[in-house]
């Protein structure tokens, strides 16, 4: 039998059966919530009886985010470390002593004055305090600032080149290729990835149909408002077609190997691979994955005290902006595929998955660059000598025929354009005979 981490023995230990049904999914809510990312808060969390109600307050009055979760308990833990009291010590306090909440109204004004010494982002301040008044209100305290905190963004990220990809491409492993073109080239936040299943693209994937569609449900989307469409493109299905068919043939390492996996639709489509049982990789394991990648590569400094301007979220953005700059794609489709709440969100879902699939492989969206000029490239430089743009043609194409299921998009952009051209040389065939 696998040996348990501390991590799981501890969540099995606090976890009594004579605990109630709320009370056991706080715990298991607070454990989710730092599991595989900042483990060390889980006994933080477990053993303080006012964050525990802090997690039950939020599985009651909002959606139950882990993140949620995660962000106020970080901002908590900082607090007590600053103020030197523990969470349960801090509320004992403020219900025995009728001043103490003035008091501390003046410490947390003073928490806001040394974070801000220290040179923290104002959203990281803001989220913080945050976080404690959270746990004030959580608790029957009300504790408030007499004033705003500004949320600007101090130290914004950036959506990298394709040659900075292409560079973290060069010495990444196999899962990790997978993981950054599917963020990429399919714009996922990583909560939604690390909840997709083998049955979101099982379809596609052993049908050969490429760009490969991927319904996100509304269960595995920020905040939980809708469900959405998207699709990843012919680099990500290479690489995750490799990486597939490893897991299937089990893996050989000095110390131990990764056994033979048989995928069944539940399977997580990034597994965990730091231990033997099958569960889904974690959204801190990718965060830290990338940025080793990125420090790797060169594109990032090791330990500095600004946020770093490349960062896992970064390469979601690569896909808006990426498509963007392509010009084919409506602004209002990009937003859709990336999860995005829009105003004509039904309008864009009515108009079918084969129309969206069309419309994704017009914008021809990748990462690596072209290393010799293809039949299509080349094409398409016929056809801008001829005065016309072929991206404006092929997105027309992609407008008008959206019930059809491209397998080969290459070779439909191929005949699409031929057709284009056919239609110039007739039309100026046509002229020229009108003026002799």
């Amino acid at each position: 039998m696998e040996k348990l981490t501390a991590t799981e023995q501890h969540s099995q230990h606090v976890l009594p059966q004579e605990l109630s049904p709320r009370e056991r999914a706080a715990r298991q809510y607070a454990i989710d919530a730092f599991r595989g990312k900042m483990s060390s808060l889980i006994p933080f969390a477990l053993e303080n009886e006012s964050i525990l109600k802090l997690a039950s307050y939020l599985l009651k009055h909002t959606i139950g985010s882990r993140a949620t979760l995660y962000q106020y308990v970080f901002g908590v833990h900082r607090y007590c470390r600053w103020i030197g009291k523990s969470p349960d010590e801090i509320m004992r306090e403020l219900h025995l002593d009728l001043q103490a909440r003035e008091r501390y109204t003046s410490s947390l004004d003073d928490f806001v004055g040394d974070l801000q010494a220290e040179g923290l982002a104002p959203g990281t301040i803001a989220n913080h305090v945050k976080g404690v008044k959270a746990l004030f209100r959580a608790n029957g305290v009300e504790i408030v600032l007499p004033y705003r905190l500004p949320r600007r963004v101090k130290y914004s990220d950036r959506a990298p080149t394709p040659e900075e990809l292409t560079r973290i491409m060069d010495i990444a492993s196999l899962r990790e290729r997978v993981i950054i073109s599917l963020l990429a080239l399919g714009g996922f936040r990583l909560g939604t990835l690390v909840g997709l299943r083998y049955r979101h693209v099982r379809k596609d994937l052993e049908a050969g149909v490429v760009p490969v569609h991927v319904h996100a449900e509304a269960e595995i989307t920020k905040g939980k408002y809708h469900d959405y469409d998207t699709f990843i493109g012919a680099e990500a299905v290479e690489y995750l077609r490799a990486y597939l068919e490893a897991r299937r043939k089990g893996t050989r390492r000095d110390r131990w190997g990764m056994p033979p996996e048989e995928l069944n639709d539940e399977s997580p489509l990034i597994r965990n691979d730091q231990t033997k049982r099958i569960k889904p990789v974690t959204p801190g394991s990718i965060h830290l994955a990338i940025h080793k990648l990125f420090i790797k590569a060169g594109l990032i400094q090791k330990r500095t005290r600004r946020r770093y301007e490349l960062r896992a979220h970064s390469i979601r953005k690569y896909f808006r902006t990426q498509l963007g700059s392509l010009g084919t794609i409506p602004t209002d489709y990009i937003e859709y595929m990336m999860g995005h709440t829009i105003s004509t969100y039904n309008d864009v879902r009515m108009k079918g998955i084969d129309f969206l699939r069309n419309l994704y492989a017009s914008s021809g969206l990748s990462i690596r660059p072209r290393t010799k000029v293809s039949k299509l490239d080349q094409l398409k430089l016929i056809i801008e000598a001829w005065g016309m743009n072929p991206n404006e043609i092929l997105s027309r194409e992609a407008l008008s025929m959206p019930h059809r299921t491209v397998v080969d998009p290459e070779r439909k952009k191929i005949e699409v354009l031929n057709q284009a051209l056919r239609q110039a040389i007739i039309r100026e065939l046509q002229q020229n005979q009108t003026g002799i």
